[in-house]
């Protein structure tokens, strides 16, 4: 318990700035109409390809008998992928949709 209390308070700052960003990223879903939340989400799930280039670094960097890293970098670069795909799929869905028919 203890040493969660001096977590807390040597991470205050940053803590502080975590829960902030909670209420402002509600705060902006929130008011977004609903006809837009399919292109939010897929504009952010592409966005994701940053958690794929972070995990790529860390598997890089993490040491050969770190069999935790490696795995859990393999698996944030495999689901990373599969929800950039998926947020380019979703768009390019949704822009075939405002094209004209021939």
């Amino acid at each position: 318990m203890e040493s969660i209390l001096n977590f807390i308070s040597s991470n205050q700052q940053i803590i502080y700035i975590v829960i902030l960003m909670i209420f402002v990223g509600i705060e902006v879903i929130g008011r977004v109409p609903s006809v837009l939340h399919t292109p939010l989400m897929s504009g952010a799930n592409a966005i994701h390809g940053v958690v794929v280039i972070g995990a790529i670094i860390i598997m890089g960097k993490a040491e050969t008998d770190n069999y935790l890293a490696l795995i859990l970098g393999f698996l944030a670069v495999v689901l990373g992928t599969l929800n950039v795909v998926g947020g380019f799929v979703v768009t390019d869905r949704m822009l075939e949709m405002f094209k004209k028919k021939k």
